[in-house]
């Protein structure tokens, strides 16, 4: 007498938030250049067509992991900006946040693929990359006028000082983030240390150590 073969067990698809955090974990131990369909793919036990039903292109791939990363920069963001600190010490753990931590950083190197990527992305992506910078605006816009509003800092127009205080952290970020020589992390937190105590007063001493 035969018998009918059981049928195959389906192994379950990861949750989309591990898809997302194993493409991050390969653009910080390999590169951004050996996150391919295939390569993901093969580090979550998924072929390439089955990724394309959750992702549709590496371009989305690309978006929905710098959106995730940004979801967890986003918490971290709130809980320092929510502490009792004085506003300087706050802007100071915003921008040391801002700031890539080194040469080929992860995050900044995935923001620097999808702002590339965005000259040819649909309404609907751009309006997405818009979101993420938003976040980041309104939030240093809202300590600033905290801090002037408390006596802390110099009277300045909270939303047009954010969008330049932002633009300077993009361009030094963008150095750090490529390696450029003589803008290492420690050299753009100082120069961006100076720029805040002359335009908006002299912040908390600093101890040596």
């Amino acid at each position: 007498m035969s018998t009918a073969p059981s049928p195959r067990r389906r192994t379950p698809a990861p949750p989309r938030e591990d898809l997302l955090a194993a493409a991050m974990g390969m653009i910080a131990e390999r590169g951004l250049e050996r996150l391919t369909m295939a390569a993901l793919g093969r580090e979550v036990g998924m072929s390439s067509g089955h990724l394309l039903y959750y992702f549709r292109s590496k371009d989305e791939l690309l978006l929905q992991a710098l959106e995730w990363s940004e979801g967890r920069l986003g918490s971290a963001r709130a809980r320092l900006l929510s502490t009792a600190a004085p506003a300087r010490e706050r802007l100071d753990a915003y921008v040391d946040l801002y700031v890539p931590d080194g040469h080929r950083d992860p995050h900044w190197t995935l923001w620097l693929e999808v702002w590339n990527r965005s000259q040819n992305a649909d309404t609907g992506a751009r309006d997405r990359q818009a979101a993420i910078e938003g976040a980041w605006h309104r939030d240093l816009a809202a300590l600033l006028a905290e801090g002037v509003s408390r006596g802390e800092f110099r009277p300045v127009d909270p939303d047009r000082f954010a969008a330049r205080l932002r633009a300077l952290l993009d361009g030094f970020s963008i150095h750090v983030a490529i390696g450029l020589r003589g803008t290492g992390r420690e050299q753009v937190l100082a120069h961006v240390r100076e720029f805040l105590d002359e335009a908006l007063g002299r912040g908390p001493e600093r101890t040596e150590t």
